[in-house]
């Protein structure tokens, strides 16, 4: 049994949280997001251009950056958190440039000695596998691949093909943020993926309240956070962990109950 597979379950979504390393205490802010009820981490690899992200993460990117992490500061936080957390899925997301920079053996060994137990790459397509996708197979990590509304019947094979741990479905065409889809629409979308695989689908982008996390858990096996929290650790600073935790708490209560 793998991570993912605990965390994911029949009988209740999981709930996936994501923040910036190295934006703010990042050791405090993972705990508190564990504290607060996460079922996976997502950790984010700041980068100097992250397209596909909004104001609120890029603001933690520059956050981040201008505070001087480096990839070993990275590797260094997922390492000690899997020390503090050990049955917690780990995911490391970001950009393809700092994660084969060094060549794909080189990141993926020293992520796996780090404890990861997977990647979300948002830069590299599927047809790109081969920059880093054997690499993080050989040593037992998930490449974990996005699907969107425009992934149709025709495209799913291709972002399915290579991809485990779990399917990230983004709800919404364009950037993180504000924005969220009509749930029928999630619903709808989630079914036919599903139909396509076993693995479980968890729905981000848009997501900030207790009361939208609860509709997507109704249909679908995770939920995922990231903008909500990383707002907070902006506004809050070295007090951002008591924020996180109660955020956290209360979308982790609503995820867990939704299909009670």
């Amino acid at each position: 049994m793998t991570r993912f597979s605990n965390a994911f379950s029949p009988d209740r979504a999981a709930l996936v949280c994501f923040i910036t390393a190295g934006d703010g205490d990042t050791a405090a802010n993972l705990d508190a997001l564990v504290e607060g009820g996460a079922d996976v981490i997502e950790l984010g690899m700041p980068f100097t251009d992250p397209m596909a992200d909004g104001p609120a993460i890029q603001k933690a990117n520059l956050r981040s950056l201008g505070a001087g992490t480096k990839t070993a500061d990275v590797l260094a936080h997922a390492k000690a958190f899997r020390e503090r957390h050990p049955d917690i899925p780990l995911v490391l997301m970001g950009y393809a440039n700092p994660m084969v920079r060094r060549g794909p053996e080189w990141f993926a060994e020293h992520i796996a000695d780090a404890g990861v137990d997977g990647v979300i790459c948002v830069d590299l397509a599927p047809e790109e596998d081969p920059d880093l996708g054997p690499a993080l197979r050989a040593k037992g990590i998930s490449p974990i691949r996005l699907a969107t509304p425009t992934t149709d019947g025709e495209r799913l094979p291709a972002v399915l093909d290579g991809s485990s741990g779990f399917l990230y479905y983004v709800s919404v065409a364009g950037i993180t943020g504000k924005q969220q889809a009509a749930i029928d629409s999630i619903e709808d979308n989630v079914a036919r993926i599903k139909r396509h695989t076993d693995l479980p689908v968890a729905v981000g982008f848009g997501v900030r309240t207790a009361a939208q996390a609860e509709a997507i858990a109704k249909v679908a096996d995770g939920v995922v956070v990231g903008s909500a929290l990383v707002e907070l650790v902006g506004e809050y600073g070295a007090e951002a962990p008591a924020q996180l935790r109660d955020l956290t708490a209360s979308l982790a209560e609503a995820v867990h109950n939704a299909r009670k």
